[in-house]
């Protein structure tokens, strides 16, 4: 079930310590929101100075309220902070927010000082969010803790900037977003994102979560709080890019995770990823109402060929796609529209809009019931008719009154159906546009975000959930070579033949156990191919030796591996990775592989380890997937024994956290069975 937040969202009471008249000092804003809701529960202000704030007497300390206080907001100096906790502890607190900051942001020393708090405050039996915060809202408990009011609504805001809120609240007024809970994360000394993304969870009057964050903290144990939230979960990340990274660095000590992890991580726990404020607000939008359609065909109607076309590229940039509408959809809206209008996808009214506004409804209505479509974009002059001053035909006329007629239509056919609606208006705060969005319908100004807002509806293209990590096995000491190898080759991935050899007796030796042609390769190398370590095709033992003596008088390495050739005629050469994250532990890679892994890199991203299954989504999601299936008469790989053998790796690399990093390049997939041509690991 989680930790018990209870005390953090609906207190008993409240206590401000650090309360103020003074505008400038932030337990004066803080003071202001809490006395908002004085008759839900007491509210206490705490003044070491005593006297009055905000026209009430303020207690000099909390133990001189004389009473229990369950939650208590500490905004007071950096060296006074530890003593407030500590009182507000022995006072009966079972929730602190703390404001105040100077710690982990500030090095190691506040580090230190901010672990030793949490400490305690758990050893209390109580939580605490913070450091660093900028305090907390929950509406639905009319618990008001932060410096500014929030709109009341259904998303909870979980977010590392306070700005960000306040933006947010500005770009949700349009769309009728509101907010359940604000929670400022700080610097999550005890009670972290996940904590929070889990009691959101569970709670009644949340019925989406929005993340802003830049250090996940466990980001595994996020992605999988957010698989099993059952509500949608928006993520807004910073750090994902070098610049973005330097400046998360410095902001409430924040580490970042790159953006192939974080996108992986995300697509597996179902995740929305959005990289902007404006998008997340979009998203959210196309979720409240809670649709989700049944595939990714979108109809899209427009009265002007521009918009049309520019909503149709918009639709299918977003990875959706504009099909020919079937004959009877065809059929039904030739009879409903005149001769001029397209009725093939997109669909456009060419002007009839103009004769008769209730043309829309009808088009709408027909293209939400057609069996070919899935979802419906309208774009366009839609709200023009009826905007004051605006357009043709201006407010108050007939055709202000038909459009707005055709509006209340169009939100009647929408709630009778599950399919999703967006609309794209050049006048999105008409009273037409208004009529739409109060039913529910998202309405936006840009065609992007109406094409954006639809994906959000679409149906989850590799939602996984996150795989548990398995039980650790019996730590590996040595990671060489042949070490790696063999400890595979005990898991179940089969490699050529290979023997270990120093000098030309044991080369020759090796030689006569299996039948060339060989490979040479030198030992205690990590990149063999770069440093020039790798021989191959060699046809017999002749060839074999030269090779010997010109890589031992170039390298002197100490051994090196003679193996059996593999046939590469047939097969195709794949890269299988594990890298351990700060953040989420193993991430497996699985992509075309060979000498041109990186320049080509073409590569796919999960959460390790990965089922068989969920590894042949991703080799089928490569660019070049197409060869796995033949091309220019060249046979199909058993795809099916690659994903088993992606499974094998990531598996074993999960069950080895002492392992940082390990490879398998190439894994050459043939027409029957794979076999592992090379691999690598690094110890942490």
């Amino acid at each position: 079930m989680g930790r018990d937040l209870s005390a953090l969202f609906d207190p008993v009471s409240v206590a401000v310590v650090g309360a103020s008249d003074d505008p400038a000092k932030y337990g004066h804003a803080i003071a202001v929101q809490a006395l908002r809701a004085d008759g839900r529960r007491p509210v206490h202000l705490v003044n070491r100075r005593a006297g009055t704030v905000l026209g009430r007497t303020a207690a000099p300390s909390l133990s001189a309220l004389g009473e229990p206080v369950d939650l208590a907001v500490v905004s007071v100096p950096a060296a006074g902070f530890e003593d407030a906790v500590d009182e507000a502890l022995r006072c009966g607190a079972r929730a602190i927010v703390a404001i105040t900051a100077g710690f982990a942001e500030t090095g190691a020393a506040g580090r230190a000082r901010q672990h030793a708090v949490a400490e305690r405050v758990r050893a209390a039996g109580a939580v605490m969010v913070g450091p660093n915060c900028l305090g907390i809202a929950d509406n639905t408990t009319d618990l008001f803790l932060a410096s500014d009011s929030f709109t009341p609504g259904g998303v909870a805001l979980l977010s590392q900037s306070g700005n960000l809120a306040l933006e947010l609240q500005l770009r949700f007024r349009p769309h009728g977003l509101g907010f359940s809970r604000f929670v400022s994360l700080g610097n999550q000394a005890d009670v972290t994102l996940v904590d929070l993304l889990a009691d959101c969870a569970r709670h009644e009057g949340t019925r989406a979560i929005a993340v802003y964050a830049e250090d996940f903290g466990d980001g595994r144990a996020f992605a999988e709080a957010a698989a099993g939230a059952g509500k949608p979960v928006v993520l807004l990340t910073a750090g994902r890019g070098d610049a973005s990274a330097r400046s998360a660095q410095s902001h409430t000590g924040a580490l970042t995770t790159s953006a192939d992890v974080v996108s992986a991580a995300c697509r597996d726990a179902g995740v929305e990823l959005v990289a902007t404020p404006r998008e997340l607000t979009v998203v959210l939008a196309a979720s409240e109402g809670a649709r989700r359609a049944a595939g990714r065909r979108v109809a899209v109607l427009t009265d002007g060929g521009g918009h049309g076309v520019i909503a149709a590229d918009s639709v299918e940039t977003a990875g959706l796609t504009v099909p020919e509408l079937a004959e009877p959809t065809r059929r039904h809206l030739r009879e409903a529209l005149w001769e001029q209008s397209a009725v093939a996808n997109p669909v456009d009214l060419a002007g009839m809009g103009e004769q008769d506004p209730g043309s829309y409804a009808t088009t709408v209505a027909a293209l939400l019931a057609a069996e070919d479509t899935d979802a419906v974009l309208m774009t366009g002059y839609f709200g023009g008719y009826a905007a004051a001053g605006g357009g043709l035909g201006g407010g108050g006329t007939a055709l202000a009154d038909g459009e707005r007629e055709a509006a209340r239509l169009i939100a009647a056919r929408h709630r009778a159906t599950a399919k999703p609606l967006v609309v794209q208006s050049m006048y999105p705060e008409s009273p037409s546009c208004r009529t739409l969005a109060a039913a529910g319908i998202p309405v936006f100004a840009a065609t992007e975000d109406a094409a954006r807002a639809l994906l959000a509806t679409a149906p989850a293209t590799a939602r996984t959930g996150v795989t548990p990590l398995p039980a650790p096995a019996a730590p590996i000491r040595r990671t060489g070579y042949l070490e790696t190898r063999r400890a595979l080759e005990a898991a179940g991935l089969a490699f050529p033949a290979a023997r270990e050899i120093r000098d030309e007796t044991q080369l020759l030796a090796a030689a006569a156990e299996f039948t060339g042609p060989y490979v040479l390769k030198a030992l205690h190398l990590l990149h063999k191919s770069d440093a020039g370590g790798v021989a191959l095709n060699l046809a017999g033992p002749a060839e074999l030796l030269t090779a010997f003596r010109e890589m031992h008088a170039r390298l002197g390495a100490p051994s090196y591996s003679v193996e059996a050739m593999a046939d590469l005629t047939d097969g195709i050469e794949l890269i299988v990775g594990v890298n351990r994250d700060p953040r989420f532990g193993p991430v497996a890679m699985v992509g075309l592989g060979g000498i041109l892994a990186e320049a080509l890199r073409d590569v796919a991203f999960s959460l390790a380890p990965v089922p068989a299954d969920r590894a042949e989504s991703l080799l089928r999601g490569l660019r070049t997937a197409a060869l796995l299936d033949g091309v220019r008469g060249r046979p199909a790989v058993d795809v099916a024994a690659a994903a088993a053998a992606v499974e094998t790796i990531t598996t074993f690399a999960a069950e080895h956290p002492e392992i940082a990093e390990i490879e398998v390049n190439p894994l050459l997939v043939r027409p029957r069975g794979v076999l592992a041509l090379d691999s690598r690991a690094v110890l942490a």
